[in-house]
């Protein structure tokens, strides 16, 4: 099996973050990952945002969260078990990935309103 790529630190980027969080449904994704306190196992998210997303997608999702450096992905068997990398990306971009989940939260709320 290849090993999977991660970014080291010094090479995450802003624009590489954006970008990676441009897809609403990655973007929720994310979020989903940042609110878990431990690491989620990529079978547990099926669904985003109410809507079934297939395992490809799904898989091809989080391997963009993972190049982009948000999220540090480990095989455990045949699982992937997915965690957010928020402290690390605090020390390099202070408050830019709390804004990004905070921003996210107020869209979701306003959605959820209409």
């Amino acid at each position: 099996m290849r090993p999977l790529f991660h970014p080291k630190l010094e090479e995450i980027t802003v624009e590489g973050i954006l970008h990676a969080l441009s897809d609403p449904a990655r973007a929720a994704l994310f979020v989903e990952i940042v609110e878990q306190a431990c690491p989620r196992n990529c079978t547990d998210s099926p669904t985003v945002r109410t809507r079934h997303i297939p395992k490809s997608t799904l898989s091809q999702h989080l391997k963009v969260l993972r190049e982009a450096g948000l999220i540090r992905g480990e095989r455990h068997g045949v699982e992937m078990r997915n965690a957010a990398r928020c402290a690390e990306i605090e020390g390099r971009f202070p408050g830019l990935l709390r804004a990004i989940v905070t921003a996210h939260a107020i869209q979701e709320k306003c959605r959820g309103a209409s």
